[in-house]
């Protein structure tokens, strides 16, 4: 392949894995989906690709359609102990950012909740709502008719929606001033604060710190904030299985606010909080290993502020 074709399919990399990410929630299996659509250019006979972008995303969007309906992928994520990859800030997977739609797209909450998508739903949602594709060419992208692709995108939004907190959105300091007096609360063991700070309809999934078969979900304040202070409550036997004593760090993670505990510059375990009205609406706990390990590599990467907790 010349250095020609090379180049082009580089150019469109980051939006083809950005795409990949959205539609899997792993970076890991978006770069494979990637590299594959990468070996089938270059197999392709190139003289008769008249829009590559456009035949380069068919590609990549058919081989995610094809993995997530794969009988593996389905077993794993059937099993209820999946969870999307969290991403740092910065990673250049996360993709567009400049709408709100977009933005959305790739939060862990409604990454979480595309799971409960058909795969054909899901990337008409995608397509649509972070890419902005017309229906015309997300028929042509799968294969589908115009009207399928309308019905498709108003069923996934009516599901996407009803399981969606409402209120105004929290701007990035308010946020983390939220999230700060959340730990705080969490680590004085003021369960009573914790309640406080969340809304009446708040949510918490956890991966049970990577041991658990299946995710740990949580439900009323009562229940959250009691998960929230066990869960933040140091033990000798929770040190002994982050490998040390974590520091706890405020940083963004899939566009939220998040805290991370890191050992050794290490991260162990992330925890993204959804801030709405100034209250958490939702939490996502993530500690298994292969969840984290891009994440990881980007903090190592990281020039970050100094912890808001330096021992547990």
């Amino acid at each position: 392949m010349d250095s020609a074709a090379v180049d082009r399919f580089e150019a469109g990399r980051g939006r083809l894995a950005s795409l990949a990410y959205r539609l899997l929630g792993s970076a890991a299996d978006a770069e494979d989906a990637v590299q594959d659509a990468f070996l089938r250019w270059q197999a392709a006979d190139r003289e008769q690709v008249r829009v590559p972008e456009a035949w380069l995303t068919k590609v990549v969007t058919n081989l995610c359609l094809d993995r997530l309906r794969s009988a593996q992928t389905r077993h794993e994520r059937a099993a209820g102990a999946w969870l999307p990859e969290p991403l740092l800030d910065g990673d250049p997977m996360l993709g567009p950012a400049e709408t709100f739609e977009q933005r959305e797209s790739v939060s862990l909450a409604v990454l979480t909740l595309l799971e409960r998508l058909s795969p054909v739903e899901r990337a008409v949602y995608v397509l649509r709502e972070a890419f902005s594709y017309s229906h015309a060419e997300i028929a042509g992208i799968l294969d589908i008719t115009e009207s399928a692709s309308q019905q498709h995108v108003h069923r996934a939004r009516t599901r996407v929606a009803a399981e969606r907190h409402r209120g105004a959105g929290t701007d990035p300091a308010s946020a983390r001033r939220v999230v700060e007096e959340f730990l705080a609360a969490a680590m004085s063991g003021r369960t009573e604060r914790l309640v406080a700070l969340l809304t009446d309809d708040v949510t918490a999934v956890s991966d049970g710190a990577g041991l658990a078969k299946r995710l740990l979900r949580y439900r009323t304040r009562e229940r959250v904030a009691t998960f929230v202070r066990a869960g933040f409550k140091p033990t000798p036997a929770k040190r002994r299985l982050a490998g040390g004593s974590p520091a706890f760090h405020i940083a963004v993670v899939n566009g939220s606010t998040a805290v991370l505990a890191v050992v050794d510059g290490r991260v162990a375990g992330a925890v993204a909080f959804e801030v709405i009205d100034d209250k958490v609406a939702s939490l996502h706990g993530i500690a298994a290993s292969d969840r984290l390990a891009r994440l990881d590599e980007a903090w190592r990467r990281h020039e970050p502020d100094a912890p808001v907790i330096s021992a547990w």
